[in-house]
């Protein structure tokens, strides 16, 4: 494919519910849409970079600088002949995957388009759907989460996260077991924690937690290796797992038994293809985590999904959990037992809403008026 123009659009879509980590409470959630021009043909990805430096330190501002000034000029003009060629062509650009990823992931929908193949069949995934688990953040009361638990379970979905922190961690967990004894569930912590609270942290193995997220630095294998020997509930890694190189090293410290995938953390697809082919031949279990993408990430997320070793239900929800509208028609939708429908036609599978784009739209840069 020959890149003949790149379009940034900085959009800030309004969260149907406010949604919180140990380190923030969010209204709106800011993201960058990449649309990528080539062959006639136009692709969509998401640069799911947040407002604040907290999760990564990559914001919106830092890929909105780095996209257009360092990774559209490796690739304005260019015949990429696949989407796997293009972390060779940016890596001399350290870090910033973010601002990576969301490029990548339009170059996978342009490359889908012209194989006539579905995205997910493009990426290599051996079904056409996915389970589908659900992320609840932190709630002002534990009665307000209960309701929440009930309603999504309600509604069919088959897994249920819940962000801890510190003070709000053992005694809430408590309470979902005692309404909830069987469900299958798992916390994440988002690095609030550290290795001084191991036996605190030792407490979570009585409620039959499939896994604990991300409890400690995401600098920290070491003791994330120590925590894993005293702990019997898995560990798995989020933030710590940036690139290939940090997966390996990770299951080489034995600093957990589970990783979460989140191609936007590690690069792109093909970063999130590598890890899962690692972890598969490592017989370590992966599953998909997500960034409350809009349905442009939220589709792409669906498609790396479908990879075999992806057997623990992820992150990847339904549209009207986190937008209404969503920035695509149709919108993703989960079926009543814990499914979502993963596109059957070539490419990403969805039509961006361009009302709905300009409506949420804050700026907007054009390859086109730059030369």
């Amino acid at each position: 494919m020959k890149v003949e123009r790149v379009v940034l659009h900085h959009v800030k879509m309004p969260l149907v519910h406010p949604f919180e980590t140990s380190f923030s409470r969010e209204y709106e959630v800011e993201s960058i849409i990449v649309q990528i021009f080539a062959d006639g043909l136009v692709g969509w990805g998401e640069s799911a970079a947040e407002s604040n430096p907290y999760y990564t330190y990559e914001t919106v501002d830092t890929a909105w600088s780095v996209i257009p000034n360092f990774i559209v000029p490796r690739i304005l003009g260019k015949e990429i002949a696949h989407p796997l060629d293009f972390w060779g062509i940016v890596r001399r650009i350290r870090g910033h995957n973010m601002a990576k990823a969301g490029v990548e992931a339009a170059l996978w929908d342009i490359w889908s388009q012209e194989q006539n193949v579905p995205l997910w069949k493009a990426m290599g995934g051996e079904r056409d759907y996915i389970v589908s688990g659900v992320s609840i953040g932190i709630e002002p009361e534990v009665s307000i989460l209960l309701d929440r638990i009930e309603k999504f379970l309600a509604e069919g979905y088959r897994r249920i996260k819940l962000k801890i922190k510190p003070g709000w961690d053992v005694e809430m967990l408590r309470e979902v077991r005692r309404l909830y004894p069987d469900i299958p569930l798992m916390v994440d912590a988002n690095a609030a924690y550290s290795i001084e609270d191991a036996e605190h942290l030792k407490k979570l193995d009585e409620f039959d937690l499939m896994m604990i997220e991300q409890p400690m630095s995401y600098e920290d294998l070491t003791h994330h290796a120590r925590l894993q020997k005293m702990l019997e509930t898995p560990i798995c890694l989020d933030e710590s797992i940036g690139s290939f190189a940090m997966a390996r090293q990770a299951l080489e410290l034995e600093s957990c038994r589970i990783i979460n995938i989140k191609a936007a953390r590690m690069g792109g697809p093909g970063q999130g293809i590598a890890v899962h082919d690692l972890c598969m031949m490592k017989g370590v279990p992966v599953w998909c985590g997500g960034l409350n993408e809009t349905g442009i990430g939220r589709l792409h997320n669906v498609a790396l999904s479908t990879l075999p070793n992806f057997k623990l239900p992820g992150d990847v929800s339904a549209s009207k959990k986190y937008y209404k509208p969503d920035l695509i028609e149709p919108e993703v939708v989960m079926s009543p037992d814990g499914t979502i429908k993963a596109p059957i036609v070539p490419g990403l599978g969805a039509k961006v809403r361009e009302d709905v784009l300009k409506m949420r739209r804050v700026r907007v840069w054009d390859s086109a008026d730059s030369d």
